[in-house]
């Protein structure tokens, strides 16, 4: 038990304050880069002529890479020390930042949203794994919801700051504006930053992450061009079945292999299995609907950025407060009845958004707005929290790693699943409206059109929601047990220090 021992005591010893002031800073430039381009949008459809089906890469392409990246976290965070990993995914984020700012087109806009998110995906799971690693379970809710305040206030600034940007200046400001605090946070970290848990020096599973890139990449690619082609296209169904036998075949890799790149045994913990499935439903009601409001409001409604971003400050900033007081009531209630209020509060809210009209009063739609902010703050970060909390401490980090995988694969899938439905029915809409002699212009069916298909794709999500309500019924308070942690794999973890270990 020598490894597990060394790494409690390091953890002890460490400065929680500086530790986590650092590394939220880290997580909150991530969130806020991936929030502005929600708002940014429209204004990049227009500039570089191009579909939403298109412009949406921007926001499920950033979702694709780090579900990409983030099952090799497990792998990064027991190889390498904490500042190192940090250091590193920051530097990436910096270049990112650097070749998105000056992309003279859509294509290098792309790459550089992507470089950014090959250093943003490594960040949230390993923030989460340093909260794992250095609070005891009946305080991580607390911790969380601090983490939660911090990182929502990213996307409660992100779409009005990227709003006023956009009133008044090019869209590169936005990236620009990045770049000083992307340099000043891994030389903050180069100082502050100390490494909590215990490196065990795993073999990376190349085939593995060979295999689970083209899984995630053809199931995403599979969604995201259904709506330009249709569902019956060779192209799309193609890409979806050859999705989803690669990441059969990954899981069965990772089942059978003694150093897996994601340990699938993280599922036989049932609650966390039944959080991973709500954090699913979850994940794809959030991620969403940031895509279709200001869709509507920009594009449908004619509303400038700076209005589209404002419309959902008061929602956010609710959201960002009310992280740390559903912290402190998971410590003390646990999570059931926090996600059973809130998804509830959720699906009645955004069932406000299914009849939506080229009339809908602004103020009706702050109110909805900041009412779905509300119901999502009860249960976004105690759903993850209980399920991480059943996990014993030689699996926090690919228990990290395969909720946040999870979770970013959805939120990229769900996106574009509910472009593909809006832009489906969208045209659905029009050629109704073309072949009932409406008697109105072609802008104006193309608006009435646009409105019904965004309504049709609340429709689904509240369909989703429904999902989460109902399986959070099930939900019970669980702990770690001390016997869940075997004495080999301590040793094995010991092994790279002292020979006596692994006979101990």
């Amino acid at each position: 038990m020598q490894a597990t021992s060394s790494s409690a005591g390091a953890s002890a010893s460490v400065k929680r304050g500086p530790l986590l002031f650092v590394m939220i800073l880290g997580a909150f430039i991530a969130v806020l880069n991936q929030t502005i381009m929600s708002v940014a949008t429209p204004e990049l459809m227009r500039e570089f002529d191009i579909a939403a089906s298109t412009a949406q890469w921007l926001t499920t392409g950033y979702m694709l890479v780090n579900g990409v990246l983030i099952p090799i976290t497990a792998y990064f965070m027991q190889r390498f020390t904490t500042r190192e990993l940090f250091g590193a995914s920051m530097l990436l984020f910096l270049a990112g930042t650097i070749v998105s700012a000056i992309a003279p087109g859509f294509e290098v806009l792309l790459v550089g949203r992507l470089i950014q998110a090959a250093g943003a995906g490594i960040i949230m799971p390993l923030l989460m794994n340093v909260i794992l690693s250095v609070f005891p379970p009946d305080k991580r809710g607390g911790a969380m919801g601090l983490v939660g305040f911090a990182i929502i206030f990213a996307p409660a600034i992100g779409p009005t700051l990227a709003g006023y940007v956009l009133d008044h200046y090019s869209w590169r400001v936005m990236f620009y504006g990045m770049l000083p605090l992307a340099v000043l946070v891994p030389i903050i970290a180069f100082f502050y930053l100390k490494n909590v848990t215990e490196r065990t020096f795993p073999k990376l599973d190349v085939a593995g992450v060979i295999i689970s890139t083209i899984g995630f990449g053809m199931l995403l690619y599979g969604f995201s061009i259904a709506g330009t082609k249709g569902w019956s296209s060779a192209e799309v169904i193609i890409s979806l079945i050859v999705g989803v036998l690669a990441l059969a075949l990954f899981t069965i890799r990772q089942i059978r292999s003694k150093e897996p790149l994601l340990d699938m045994g993280v599922f036989r913990y049932n609650m966390f299995s039944l959080t991973t499935i709500i954090n699913i439903a979850v994940t794809m009601v959030m991620y969403a609907d940031m895509m279709l409001l200001p869709l509507y409001l920009q594009n449908a409604r004619g509303y400038t950025p700076l209005e589209s971003g404002l419309l959902m400050l008061p929602g956010a900033l609710l959201m960002g407060f009310m992280m740390p007081v559903t912290g402190r009531l998971f410590d003390r209630f646990g999570a059931k009845w926090l996600s059973i209020i809130g998804m509830a509060i959720t699906i009645v809210t955004t069932i406000g958004f299914v009849n939506l009209t080229d009339s809908t009063s602004y103020a009706y739609l702050v109110l909805m707005s900041t009412g779905r902010r509300f119901g999502m703050a009860m249960f976004l970060m105690p759903i993850t929290t209980a399920g991480l909390n059943q996990l014993p401490s030689r699996l926090n980090a690919h228990g990290t790693a395969v909720s946040n995988t999870i979770k970013q694969v959805a939120g990229a899938i769900g996106t574009s699943l509910l472009v593909t439905v809006m832009t489906t029915r969208t045209k659905s809409h029009m050629t109704d409206l073309a072949t009932s002699g409406s008697g109105m212009d072609q802008n104006a069916m193309l608006q009435h059109a646009t409105i019904g298909g965004i309504n049709d794709a609340y429709m689904v999500i509240i369909g989703i929601g429904m999902v989460g309500l109902l399986l959070s019924f099930f939900i019970k308070r669980a702990h770690a047990k001390e016997e869940d942690v075997p004495v080999v794999s301590d040793a094995k973890a010991g092994a790279k220090k002292t020979e006596g270990a692994l006979s101990s």
